[in-house]
């Protein structure tokens, strides 16, 4: 695989000079008459940072061309220095999408490719450990024995469940066994056999790459949790039938002085039923969640065989989303839910103070967040961030009592004026109160006389917050209010606001976005040039928006859209993951009305579509489809295929040529040209 064999010159990719701009260099602005699709476009300059085990060191991912990525490293005692390149990768296939520390000296980075296998597209990863000088690059890849043929290929290289087993430089790895034939090198000409399959443990050495078995490989294992001290006390399996996940997930948990496993909980596909997440050894319990009222929140369960299962936090207007941990062993110390913006209900009231007495210091940056600590928890990696601030991380330094100020995210729109976004509910047509966000231009005190652009989410079961959104914000610079609707549909507000979901219930969810436009144009905004854009899902939703309202919006912009539901049931056939697809889609007429492709003839806006072509959550298929049936219905449309890119075209110079196309796009509309 072409993968694997670049994975291995990543020695020869070192940065030296060519590292991108640091904690100095980077605070240089941009110039205000700078390109606003590029600034917007351009990917964060910092993603992934992570301190640490002495937190006298910082690491973080940078972009560089493409959808290359640079792993930086900055030293920060006793005072911040410029930070130093690592290594790099070009993007063409694989990208970095984490590093962490296994030791003080001692990088384990994710790296992760689109391949295509059987005609279909899905991601490759592989787990790199590195130096934090650079040298020593070794591939902590996937368990096999002898030499031969493979009988499978491992796609997934593995995953980091545990970072402080014990010792410094090792780590406790997830990873998948692959049986093997040969024959064996003694000369005798023996048939071997390696039978060993599935997912098992590992205690691997990044330094010489020696591992030892913790957990043997389960065929039917698809989950491994450990203490944070090496110990792993959950193991979750995947109900199948066939070969095809049907969507039950069973849990087991083993007692502080046993080996045996015992049953723990059973999990469906609405997610009831206790939901494991972490262990804390020192209290012997797991952190998990379960439904009430029909919402997820957050409980405890005892370890000890008593099965004792407690409240920890539970909200009565959304879901809990998960929980909050910090340090090399993961140390849970709250529990993340969001109402306008995300949100932590601390559990650790020393954190709690702390985050407290730091919103004082930074009161312009309202939203913060614990990233990571040192192993002592003595150092706190803090990012601070708004809707009009796409964040900056800080060093609070718990002894010393100082906050020292690193690095910004999106240092090229720090002196940009941007637009705030608001938290606003609008009624649906059946009365029900839609709630979202609104940004207006900067500026702007309100919608009167504005163009619109409405902006569904992805997902569908996802969420929008009150946060920094870079296409929003990208419009609102154009001149448009901007509305995302959290729609029925929609995740975080409970089991009752998902509906079946919102492919099975289109009208509804497709009527509460259109509804939210409806609004707008009371309000003040200008009924004649409004526009929808959305991405994956939402561009779904923009598309599905015309068949339901074709008078309604001037222009539709759809990014990786799904645009036939019959044509998504099939692109899953032979997989794992057909049948529960099959089952989340259901039977029935809406299987045609609620494609967009299947009524293209209803359509009178124009249609700008942008696709990656090697896409694995929605096949590009979907996009030619659509463009064909347009064109068969002598409809206007517009289809842009990126080459070698996937679902989120993590391509800053890609997606600066997506704003402004699609800006133009709409002001051509919006003209009548």
């Amino acid at each position: 695989m072409r993968f694997s064999i670049r994975v291995a010159a990543l020695t020869a990719v070192l940065l030296g000079a060519a590292a991108p701009a640091g904690l100095v260099a980077q605070e240089q602005q941009a110039p205000q008459t700078a390109d606003m699709a590029q600034q917007f476009g351009a990917l964060e300059m910092v993603k992934d940072a992570s301190l640490s085990p002495d937190g006298k060191r910082l690491v973080y991912l940078s972009p560089t061309r493409g959808q290359g990525v640079a792993v930086m490293v900055a030293d920060l005692f006793p005072t911040p220095q410029t930070p130093r390149g690592v290594f790099r990768v070009d993007g063409e296939p694989e990208r970095i999408e984490s590093c962490h520390w296994s030791g003080n000296d001692r990088l384990v980075c994710s790296l992760i490719a689109s391949v295509m296998v059987e005609g279909r597209a899905l991601y490759a990863s592989r787990m790199i450990a590195v130096d934090a000088a650079g040298g020593e690059v070794k591939v902590l890849g996937v368990r096999k024995s002898g030499s031969g043929m493979r009988l499978g290929v491992a796609l997934n290289g593995g995953n980091v469940i545990d970072w402080n087993p014990s010792e410094d430089g090792h780590v406790l790895m997830v990873r998948d066994y692959i049986p093997q034939e040969g024959i064996a090198s003694s000369g005798a000409g023996t048939l071997i056999t390696q039978k060993k399959a599935g997912i098992g443990v590992d205690l691997v050495d990044t330094r010489t790459l020696r591992s030892r078995t913790v957990e043997q490989p389960d065929l039917e294992a698809s989950e491994f949790i450990s203490d944070g001290f090496g110990r792993v006390r959950i193991k979750g399996a995947v109900s199948s039938r066939e070969g095809a996940e049907i969507g039950l997930r069973r849990y087991y948990y083993r007692k502080a002085d046993s080996k045996a496993w015992l049953p723990l909980s059973t999990v469906d596909k609405d997610r009831q039923g206790f939901d494991p997440y972490a262990v804390d050894p020192a209290l012997n319990i797991v952190y998990g969640l379960n439904r009430v009222d029909g919402r997820l929140a957050a409980f405890k369960r005892s370890l000890d065989g008593n099965d004792t299962e407690t409240l920890v936090f539970a909200h009565p207007q959304v879901d809990v989303s998960g929980f909050a941990r910090i340090g090399r062993r993961g140390r849970v110390i709250g529990v993340r839910y969001a109402t306008d913006a995300s949100k932590i209900h601390y559990i650790d009231a020393d954190v709690q103070k702390m985050v407290d007495q730091l919103g004082k210091a930074i009161p312009h940056l309202p939203i913060i967040q614990v990233v990571e600590s040192s192993e002592d928890e003595r150092k706190m990696l803090i990012w601070a961030g708004s809707d009009t601030n796409a964040g900056r991380l800080f060093l609070f330094d718990r002894d010393a009592k100082t906050l020292g100020n690193l690095l910004a995210l999106r240092p090229g729109l720090e002196q940009v004026a941007l637009g705030k976004m608001q938290s606003i509910s609008y009624p649906a047509r059946d009365g029900t109160a839609i709630p979202g966000y609104l940004t207006l231009p900067p500026g702007k005190a309100d919608v009167a006389g504005l163009p619109v652009i409405v902006m569904p989410h992805g997902g569908p079961e996802s969420r929008d917050y009150w946060r920094f959104d870079w296409l929003s914000q990208f419009y609102a610079q154009q001149g448009y209010a901007v509305l995302q609707p959290n729609f029925r549909g929609s995740s975080g507000y409970g089991k009752g606001w998902l509906q079946r979901n919102a492919f099975q219930d289109w009208q509804t969810a497709i009527a509460d976005i259109n509804d939210g436009a409806h609004w707008l144009a009371k309000q003040g905004a200008d009924a004649k040039r409004m526009a929808i854009v959305g991405w994956s899902y939402g561009g779904y939703a923009a598309l599905q928006s015309n068949v339901l309202e074709p008078d309604l919006f001037k222009a539709v912009v759809a990014i990786a859209p799904v645009t036939d539901l019959a044509l998504l049931r099939s692109d899953s056939y032979g997989w794992s993951d057909y049948v529960a697809l099959r089952n989340y889609l259901g039977e029935g007429k809406h299987i045609k009305e609620g494609s967009p492709a299947q009524n293209a003839a209803a359509f009178k806006a124009p249609v700008l579509m942008f696709h990656g072509d090697l896409d694995r959550n929605v096949d590009i298929g979907h996009t030619r489809l659509m463009d064909a049936k347009l064109k068969d219905a002598g409809r206007r449309t517009e289809l842009h295929v990126y080459k070698n890119r996937d679902h989120y075209l993590e391509d800053g110079d890609i997606r600066a040529e997506m704003l402004s196309t699609s800006a133009a796009f709409i002001a051509k509309a919006f003209a009548g040209l």
